[in-house]
């Protein structure tokens, strides 16, 4: 294996275990019973049974197995890429992708705790969903923009 990819997987590897681990230690705070309540934000525990807004719901068990197949393809897609910039954001996206994921098998729909509802009411998120709209921009903007990609 070529030292490229080496320092591919290792970063990958990290990232996706950080963001996970972060991940679930915040939902499991949500899941054992604390919440918080203010004007605008509320800590709540929601179990979200589909992607974005509830979309897909009724893939049912199918939906996890789907989601799974296609990190797995986003994962086989960065190695095959072998650009070292891509590493960091794909394992922001990994890491949440892989946590909502699990979520899905030890919960049965992925456990969700912001509600933000000042002026409007916003769909509930966490921490993980974060990680993969920040990887998303993170990794449109080395499309685009590829001088910030030098390997």
């Amino acid at each position: 294996m070529h030292n490229k990819t080496i320092r591919i997987l290792i970063i990958l590897f990290f990232t996706t275990a950080g963001i996970f681990i972060i991940d679930q230690n915040i939902k499991s705070l949500f899941v054992d019973g604390w919440r918080y309540y203010t004007d605008c934000i509320d800590l709540i525990l929601v179990y979200n049974k589909g992607v974005a807004f509830s979309m897909l719901a009724f893939l049912d068990e199918s939906l996890k197995y789907i989601q799974l197949v296609l990190v797995l393809g986003v994962f086989g897609y960065i190695v095959y890429l072998k650009q070292i910039c891509y590493a960091l954001p794909a394992g922001l996206m990994l890491g949440g992708a892989f946590s909502n994921i699990y979520d899905r098998f030890i919960h049965g729909g992925v456990v969700d705790m912001v509600y933000w509802h000042c002026g409007f009411d916003f769909a509930v998120f966490n921490f993980a969903d974060v990680m993969i709209d920040v990887a998303v921009v993170w990794i449109l903007i080395l499309n685009y923009k590829p001088k910030f990609c030098k390997n």
